[in-house]
């Protein structure tokens, strides 16, 4: 982005990861008709590699791409029980991208889990070096446990595990 200050850019940055998450459902309820699906979610970190080991760790995570440039680094991760696997999953990435700070100024922007043990994933969370802003809870009368945690760099992480039948 020539002639865009790093303010600019983190502000854009954080529009577009609004942007996505406030679209989310929507892009769900109608992904099948028109053909869309989410690609990935993008966090940022000042340590890239620090972030993406916590990931690793803490939800069993694979390297299954980077992209290195003289001044930013990118490393994409996703699911499998190798990194072949992980290649071969077609489910949205995450994507770690460095930025200046590990501050983010939009607490709403965030990854959101799908976990069978919250508790357990709790627990890898803080064991790898994240904290818990909130211990999971049972959301309402709807079954479904919800759990909010931050990962080293200060992005914020949902966690949402079915009620079991």
């Amino acid at each position: 982005m020539i002639g865009i200050s790093n303010k600019s850019n983190r502000a854009h940055r954080r529009v577009v990861v609004s942007g996505l998450a406030l679209c989310a459902s929507l892009l769900v309820a109608v992904a099948a008709a028109a053909g869309v699906t989410l690609n990935s979610a993008r966090v940022g970190a000042v340590d890239v590699e620090a972030l993406e080991k916590f990931y690793i760790t803490a939800f069993g995570m694979q390297e299954v791409q980077r992209i290195a440039q003289p001044k930013s680094l990118e490393v994409m991760l996703n699911f499998g029980d190798s990194v072949a696997g992980a290649k071969a999953n077609p489910a949205a990435q995450i994507v770690i991208q460095h930025r200046d700070s590990d501050q983010p100024a939009d607490p709403i922007a965030h990854l959101i889990f799908n976990v069978t043990d919250i508790q357990a994933t709790a627990a890898a969370i803080t064991a790898a070096g994240g904290k818990m802003v909130r211990a999971p809870f049972v959301f309402g009368n709807s079954g479904i446990t919800i759990g909010l945690a931050t990962d080293p760099a200060g992005n914020h992480i949902e966690m949402l595990q079915q009620p079991k039948h």
